[in-house]
């Protein structure tokens, strides 16, 4: 296991990290998600041992490694950038690590050989790296890190530069590769769909802070914040108050049961957690279909409820929906979770 014990890093009078706590278990795929400039690459710059943190300490399986020379942890990383010896084959790449350290030729080549195999490249060992696609130069960057053994492998966004179907084949060989190999995995991302993809934890920084560490499905259905919530993508927020216990919307039309202090409040529900129906009554807001678009898998529906809040809800594409059209939208309590309005 990986631990960040109030680690702080900071650049001149810039924190880019700030107090951080954090925790890898061993053998899981952690994903380490936040806008740009949040921090997470200086994380895993401090975990690899190429800054030092300037407060807190740094554990691999409870020993500290704060003093260890990058060269010396067991912990390999892919950058987004390949960074291969462009005067190298593909077999030389790989090997490089190994042949630094001292391995006969013969292992060399037997473990850089089996590493392409895992990495979907077998038969290219000859070719040189100015001859691969973008996909293939990151298999190489993948089969180089993790042909040596490392406990633990950090990934810093190596798949922003490929187009969209190239990232999902890659996110997938990646899941794939950790499940066959069981070592630890870091994953720094922007993007909260890839992360959700390929994770079992994530971890949220925003502003140099962790702001939650949890399960994929935790963040979407009780996200920890709503700064946590607005980065998963929540565009339903309905401003209101709670009082005695109880969410009462701005205009009236929505109360749900609150587990916060008395005061100002914002409810906030994801698009799929609504429904479109015709009945009345409890958790259920009247109102007049303004807009629907076409996305594929569902249409997005606009509502502007008759008390004026306007609601965003995802239904099955073939749902006949019309603008101008007289609906209620169904608001389930267990989708919702409410917070304080921040000043």
């Amino acid at each position: 296991m990986v631990e960040l014990d109030r680690v702080s890093k900071l650049y001149g009078e810039t924190v880019a990290v700030d107090d951080v706590s954090l925790a890898l278990r061993a053998r899981a795929f952690t994903a380490l998600l936040g806008p740009s400039g949040c921090g997470k690459t200086t994380v895993l710059s401090m975990i690899a041992g190429l800054l030092a943190p300037d407060q807190g300490d740094i554990r691999l399986d409870g020993v500290s490694m704060a003093r260890s020379a990058p060269e010396r942890r067991p912990v390999s990383i892919v950058f987004q950038k390949t960074l291969l010896f462009p005067h190298l084959s593909v077999e030389q790449n790989v090997g490089f690590g190994l042949r630094m350290g001292g391995l006969a030729r013969s292992e060399v080549r037997r473990r850089s050989t089996e590493m392409l195999e895992l990495v979907q490249l077998a038969g290219l060992g000859s070719r040189h790296v100015r001859d691969l696609s973008g996909g293939q130069e990151q298999r190489v960057a993948l089969a180089r890190a993790l042909v040596l053994a490392p406990r633990v492998l950090l990934l810093d966004e190596p798949f922003s530069q490929l187009d969209t179907g190239l990232r999902t084949e890659m996110r997938a060989l990646v899941r794939g590769l950790h499940d066959d190999l069981e070592v630890t995995t870091l994953f720094v991302t922007h993007d909260q769909t890839e992360a959700v993809a390929v994770a079992d934890e994530v971890a949220l920084m925003l502003a140099g802070v962790l702001a939650g560490q949890d399960t994929p499905k935790a963040f979407y259905t009780a996200p920890p914040s709503l700064a946590a919530a607005r980065f998963f993508g929540v565009t339903n927020e309905v401003p209101g108050r709670v009082a005695a216990g109880c969410f009462v919307s701005a205009d009236g039309t929505l109360r749900h049961a609150a587990c916060v202090a008395d005061g100002a409040a914002v409810l906030v529900v994801r698009p799929e957690g609504l429904q479109l129906t015709t009945e009345t009554g409890p958790h259920c807001v009247p109102g007049t279909v303004v807009a629907a678009r076409f996305a594929g898998t569902h249409l997005v529906v606009e509502v502007r409820a008759d008390g004026g809040t306007r609601l965003t809800v995802h239904v099955p594409a073939a749902e006949p929906v019309s603008v101008g059209g007289r609906v209620a939208v169904r608001v389930p309590p267990q989708a919702c979770t409410v917070f304080t309005q921040p000043r």
